[in-house]
């Protein structure tokens, strides 16, 4: 295979650094009605992720999220504050009563028959269903 065919990346290609006020243009580009980040990432030849965390990290949502989540990591990783904190454990939470009853709704061709069977007589039910599915 001929090597000069093939294009290789050169080795000192580094990352892209742009401004902030090129970066809050494409956001408020991306920000407007009707145009997909993907199309503002296009026309500027940007990766269209990079515009969309652009926007993302625009959002005040965003940060507070991200500042939240490093106040956690860091309280969590301090072994002095781990006794203090509390984590949430198993929450039990009270399920509907269950009916004294079960209920099978059974449709043949046009037919629809509808069993109303006790709880404590469960085994003698599936007997009896077992009989009319014959």
């Amino acid at each position: 295979m001929d090597s000069s065919a093939i294009n290789l990346p050169s080795p000192s290609r580094r990352r892209g650094r742009y401004s902030d006020s090129f970066k809050a243009d494409i956001v408020a580009a991306c920000k407007a009605p009707g145009v997909s980040a993907a199309a503002v990432a296009l026309a500027n030849s940007l990766n269209a992720n990079l515009v969309r965390r652009w926007v993302a990290e625009s959002d005040p949502a965003y940060k507070a999220a991200v500042q939240l989540a490093r106040v956690t990591s860091s309280v969590q990783a301090s072994p002095a504050l781990t006794t203090s904190v509390s984590t949430p454990g198993f929450v039990s939470i009270p399920l509907a009563t269950p009916s004294a009853d079960i209920r099978i709704e059974l449709r043949r061709g046009d037919h629809l028959v509808t069993l109303y069977w006790p709880v404590a007589a469960a085994g003698q039910c599936l007997g009896a269903l077992q009989d009319w599915l014959r």
